[in-house]
């Protein structure tokens, strides 16, 4: 046995829908401006030139349920609702036709981003990983696996609301690349392994939220999940 410095800290994981097993997660993969509306709404033009990809910390994934706490040093905490796929297998350029075989299943989370802070580290050409990896920033429902419901239908609507206003509706299929496509280029680049969570991009109307926001998101077919944001 391994003798640690001291106790390691316990695995990162997720719920499964209808088990108590749960899914471990080794690392969280996120897809920047995969709709083309929201790239525009950011600023950008969007085409088919490859993806690219930032990441979190496995243990910024938590259960989008109950009073996630608003983050510190930010004034601009935004929302962007994602289509997540959990990896059952991984491997290095994997062809997008064998992608969908390395799936064990999907959920609905959310990209939680320090729009202040992503900001001032773009005007300055630094890195923005505290934008966007900080603690409790990736809240993600169960996991549904693809063994019991298959894949999401190409045309699923992807919605959120807060306060039950309407932020963010669209259709899978408004997806630049699609998540075989998605898989494929990232395994260009790095080696995917089981474990590994991928969010998957997010539709337009991004925008802020408060203390005190009920926040309601859904992936047709998928999951869907509720939870307050609450002063820390």
């Amino acid at each position: 046995m391994t003798d640690y410095a001291f106790t390691p800290p316990a695995i990162p994981s997720l719920a499964i829908f209808g088990s108590s097993a749960r899914f471990p997660i080794r690392r969280v993969f996120c897809v920047g401006r995969n709709y083309a509306a929201h790239a525009r709404e950011m600023g950008s033009d969007p085409n088919r030139e490859p993806p690219f990809f930032f990441m979190k910390p496995a243990d910024a994934v938590v259960a989008a349920e109950g009073a996630l706490p608003y983050p510190p040093a930010t004034e601009d905490l935004h929302h962007e609702i994602e289509l997540v796929v959990a990896l059952r297998s991984g491997g290095a350029d994997i062809p997008a036709d064998e992608a969908l075989a390395r799936v064990w299943g999907y959920g609905v989370g959310l990209d939680l981003t320090r729009r202040d802070l992503q900001a001032a580290a773009k005007e300055n050409g630094r890195p923005w990983d505290m934008a966007k990896g900080f603690d409790a920033s990736a809240p993600c429902s169960p996991l549904r696996p693809v063994s019991s419901f298959g894949h999401p239908s190409e045309d699923a609507c992807i919605r959120m609301t807060v306060n039950g206003e309407v932020r963010q509706e669209g259709a899978l299929t408004e997806m630049i690349w699609p998540v075989a496509d998605i898989i494929s280029h990232l395994s260009r680049l790095v080696t995917l392994a089981p474990g590994d969570l991928i969010f998957t991009g997010t539709p337009a109307g991004v925008g802020a939220l408060k203390p005190g926001d009920r926040v309601h998101g859904e992936v047709a077919g998928v999951d869907e999940f509720d939870f307050e944001i609450v002063e820390k």
